[in-house]
């Protein structure tokens, strides 16, 4: 069978508020559960984007094995199996259950447990039913444990979009973020080492796939990475989770812009300037980690350590407002629901296929590299600002669809590509860091501190000027993979 749920996170006090209110219209069944997960000790299961459970309810144990490509964020759409055993010995008689496991099933073993109180409602809106689960209890993985307060919303029957006007109705009542990790991810996680920032990972596709559902799955890789950073800065002001939770926006942008033309609904327009208003909103802290990296006095490192907190504080309240909140629920919703696939006008876009789709892509931002980067030492700073927005657009559109480009002579061709981009994107984000420092620091009254002005030598801006401009003749004289 196939299961679709929404997950969202919220606090215990969270919890309290909303049993406080019940808005489900009925009092909730109390189940007392415990779910014990199994894998082997190479973790072949999570390896392939499967977890195998026995959770145990009053007398009742259900085995599960579900399988999902590990990318989703919020919304799940993934198959499952199930079936009844009588104890805490996973059972792979069935064939299916056996293939699917493939010769993992001897080296099964226990690897952590999740206790949990479930509140469990049955909603109905309109031609929707929907089962709400909230679960209240820990991880426990060894020797470790980590709290779980989590919400589910899984569709029974019905439109899923009733899912996501039912987390709204929840998240009126208490606080709540979209949440991106299974319980099978948490226990994971648990084992590993402690949390920290995440980078951008490869996103599955093959070569059967349309654009538009590369895009999907794209997009979701982008979302899940957000939130994953953004858990990581509610308890730590890091700055390169703060790094790369803006990287996960600014990539999510891109592939918007990158792949407009397969949109014709209102809600895009819409979401994409939410999206640049929240990466706006990590711009400050972001440069004055850059600009800390540089300072060269303790007075001018002092001050700016000062002003760092205060725009820490800034991105908290943004992250926290019911503005990014809607936000996050409002993208999970346009990208796994996928209704702007019924435009019947775009037929021909949507059944493209990704390869295709992203071949004519990297040709648009290549020749708009190549144009950008002629004159590249006496150009303006505006200029070059154009150039570095449609080098970064080229280099996530390669990152993007690289998994399309599967043979060996392309995959060298990409990596060497890669590498090239790299080299320019650096140049580039160094002179622009170079061109905004001024006015960060007169934003911040630090102009006149001593030193201010070693961010922003004319030194330092010949030597990039003269590398980016040999990083773009280099970029040139790449062969491009996709052709």
């Amino acid at each position: 069978m196939q299961e679709t749920e929404l997950k969202l996170e919220l606090l215990q006090s969270g919890a309290r508020s909303l049993l406080k209110k019940n808005p489900f219209g009925s009092p909730p069944i109390i189940l007392q559960q415990t779910s014990i997960y199994f894998d082997t000790p190479g973790w072949d299961l999570s390896k392939r984007g499967l977890s195998l459970r026995i959770r145990q309810s009053g007398n009742e144990r259900i085995q599960t094995v579900k399988a999902g490509d590990g990318v989703a964020a919020g919304s799940f759409t993934r198959e499952e199996w199930e079936r009844p055993v009588a104890g805490d010995t996973p059972i792979l008689d069935d064939p299916q259950i056996r293939d699917l496991l493939a010769d993992a099933g001897p080296k099964l073993a226990a690897l952590f447990e999740v206790h949990v109180k479930r509140h469990r409602w049955n909603v109905s809106d309109q031609d929707a039913t929907i089962e709400v689960a909230l679960d209240l209890g820990k991880v426990v993985a060894a020797d470790r444990e980590a709290p779980l307060c989590e919400i589910e919303f899984e569709k029974k029957a019905g439109s899923p979009k009733a899912l996501f006007a039912l987390a709204r109705k929840v998240d009126l009542i208490t606080p709540t973020h979209v949440g991106v990790l299974s319980k099978a991810e948490r226990g994971y996680h648990l084992l590993g080492t402690a949390p920290g920032a995440v980078k951008a990972a490869s996103t599955p596709l093959t070569s059967e796939m349309s654009a538009a559902t590369a895009f999907a799955h794209i997009a979701a890789a982008c979302l899940k990475q957000f939130r994953l950073n953004e858990t990581v800065l509610g308890w730590s002001r890091d700055a390169e989770a703060l790094h790369q939770a803006r990287v996960s926006l600014r990539r999510l942008r891109s592939l918007c812009s990158i792949c407009k033309s397969l949109f014709h609904d209102s809600r895009f327009d819409h979401l994409r300037e939410e999206l640049k208003w929240l990466a706006s909103e990590f711009g400050d802290a972001r440069n004055i980690d850059v600009m800390i990296d540089r300072a060269s006095s303790e007075a001018l490192s002092s001050r700016l350590h000062n002003a760092r907190d205060d725009a820490y504080a800034a991105v908290e309240a943004s992250l926290s407002s019911v503005r990014a909140r809607s936000l996050m629920i409002d993208a999970t919703e346009w990208i796994s629901i996928r209704d702007w696939w019924t435009d019947q006008s775009s037929d021909t876009l949507h059944e493209q296929s990704a390869r295709d789709f992203a071949s004519g892509v990297f040709d648009k931002f290549w020749k708009k590299v190549v144009k950008g980067g002629n004159n590249l030492i006496d150009a303006d700073d505006e200029t070059r600002h154009k150039l570095r927005i449609a080098a970064k657009k080229l280099r996530y559109a390669a990152e993007f669809f690289e998994p399309l480009y599967k043979s060996k002579a392309e995959a060298k061709r990409h990596r060497r590509f890669i590498e090239a981009m790299e080299d320019l994107q650096d140049q580039l984000g160094s002179l622009n860091d170079l061109a905004t420092a001024p006015d960060m620091l007169a934003a911040l009254w630090l102009s006149d501190v001593a030193s201010a002005k070693d961010l922003y030598s004319a030194e330092d801006k010949s030597k990039l000027l003269k590398d980016a401009a040999e990083a773009h003749d280099a970029l040139v004289n790449t062969r491009r993979f996709w052709r």
